[in-house]
């Protein structure tokens, strides 16, 4: 009997997601954001910063007044004023982050190993008393010693901390190298362990993958990547290539991707591009000849994701590359017979169209190229 294999999404949109430089959601448009999430299937949010101040906080109870089912996480520096700060807002889980790399350590906390492993020590448990369940969140683990991200795991297990999060925070790793670190922070720890990646080099989803190929248990995800500097891994990536290239189950409707898409595009001011992979307007419209003519007669010859898989459906479309045939069947699918020769006409008005507007013509434009063709027919 096959065991079903399951990674648990927490997705970071209302929290890293908003970190992109220049976007800034609403109280609203956060409480909006985090029910379409849940109503997707994804079970745990990140869903903001206490420390931030009052106004923050408020919109964390805000969200979590909203009973939703799905666990919710809030991130924190591993310190006293920040769990002070996230006491008593009706969350489940606190992430207490602390560098693990010794440049970060150095610089930015002015200490030493054995500072962050008393810290993770005597933090968590005051966590607990708080009634959170807790993650060490291993910032900048990616450029840490690995024998001391492991002792870090050790210290944060014995002090009671649920989860570890590897945090590759400036986007610098690869997938071979990820699978292999998870490989061994897996055989060298029973704690939950999931992966924080950043799309740097354009990695962030093959990493997070890795990382679930090597025995992650949770990942990070945004809508759209979203996030600092090159963003997230992208929960519509994620989600569809751990079901579909490696069957896992996450739980998520693949099908709401589109309307979060578009939802969080909107609230962040960041529209999606065209060909963003899955939820681009453009990643199932086609206009090539080759592959119209073989979509008509089998979509299976070009389609190696099936846009109803999102709630979407293939487009075909007229343009420079477009063949013959194609003009037949679109104009087909309109209502309108052509014969070989007037879609050969059509062709070459749409070809110039093309080049000239930088764009496919609309059904306007095609029904007066239609139009125009039948009046030259007409006069000769």
């Amino acid at each position: 009997m096959n065991l079903v294999r399951q990674v648990t999404i927490d997705d970071t949109t209302l929290r890293d997601g908003e970190q992109s430089a220049g976007v800034a959601f609403t109280r609203d448009e956060k409480c909006t954001i985090a029910r379409a999430l849940v109503a997707a299937g994804v079970p745990e949010l990140e869903i903001g910063i206490p420390a931030m101040g009052e106004a923050e906080q408020e919109t964390i109870r805000a969200i979590a007044s909203q009973d939703l089912n799905a666990r919710l996480i809030v991130w924190c520096r591993m310190c006293d004023f920040d769990l002070e700060a996230a006491r008593d807002l009706g969350v489940d889980m606190i992430d207490l982050s602390i560098p693990m790399s010794d440049g970060q350590i150095r610089h930015k906390l002015g200490q030493d190993r054995d500072h962050v492993l008393r810290q993770i020590a005597s933090m968590v448990p005051k966590a607990l008393d708080a009634g959170l369940d807790v993650m060490v969140g291993g910032e900048d683990s990616s450029r840490a010693d690995l024998d001391f991200v492991l002792k870090a795991l050790e210290v944060a297990a014995r002090a009671g901390a649920r989860r570890f999060r590897f945090a590759d925070t400036v986007g610098i790793m690869e997938p071979f190298g990820t699978a292999e670190i998870f490989r061994q922070l897996r055989a060298n720890s029973d704690l939950e362990l999931e992966m924080h990646a950043h799309d740097d080099y354009g990695l962030a989803t093959a990493n997070t993958l890795a990382a679930v190929m090597g025995g992650a248990t949770h990942v990070n995800t945004t809508v759209n990547g979203l996030g600092e500097r090159a963003g997230n891994a992208s929960l519509e990536e994620f989600a569809l290539a751990v079901d579909r290239l490696y069957h896992f189950q996450t739980g998520v409707d693949q099908r709401q991707f589109s309307a979060l898409s578009q939802m969080v595009a909107h609230a962040s001011g960041r529209p999606v591009p065209q060909q963003k992979s899955l939820v681009g307007a453009s990643v199932f419209t086609h206009e090539s000849g080759i592959h119209v003519d073989g979509l008509v007669k089998n979509r299976e010859t070009y389609q190696g994701v099936d846009p109803e898989w999102l709630g979407r459906q293939h487009e075909l479309v007229l343009g420079k590359h477009s063949g013959t045939k194609a003009v037949l069947h679109i104009y087909g699918a309109m209502g309108i017979a052509l014969t070989v020769l007037q879609a050969k006409d059509i062709l070459e008005k749409v070809r110039l169209f093309a080049e000239t507007h930088k764009r496919t013509p609309a059904r306007s434009d095609l029904m007066d190229f239609h139009r125009q063709v039948m009046a030259h027919e007409t006069a000769h």
